[in-house]
């Protein structure tokens, strides 16, 4: 196979204490990750073989170290280093658009979710 495909993970949930506001640190939030990553592969996906591909699950614990690691205040910042720490794990990937969406922003008004997506090139 010549070209890209995509993998792409779903709504990964972590409790985490980003943001700008005090509060947001002292009680936290749950944070979903959406990770759509442009892959290509190392080898023939014929070959059938792992190393050939992104192990979604390693890259699962990508994201979950970023996101539970240090506070950040921008869920921006957050999303970029996502990509880039994903693209880094994995040469694999040419391309990653992260989203990233926070339910309980401090927001005076009603409203589901706050989210961002970022999009990084490998190389960039």
């Amino acid at each position: 196979m010549s070209g890209t495909y995509t993998i792409t993970l779903a709504n990964c949930a972590f409790f985490a204490r980003h943001g700008v506001m005090d509060e947001e640190e002292v009680l936290g939030q749950r944070f979903f990750v959406d990770a759509e990553l442009e892959v290509r592969p190392a080898g023939p996906l014929e070959n059938d073989a792992l190393d050939s591909t992104v192990d979604y699950g390693v890259a699962f614990k990508v994201i979950e170290k970023i996101v539970t690691g240090r506070r950040y205040f921008l869920i921006e910042a957050l999303a970029i280093d996502i990509a880039k720490s994903l693209e880094a794990q994995f040469p694999q990937i040419c391309r990653a658009k992260i989203t990233l969406r926070k339910p309980n922003a401090p927001v005076a008004g009603v409203l589901d979710y706050v989210q961002v997506s970022v999009e990084h090139r490998a190389g960039e």
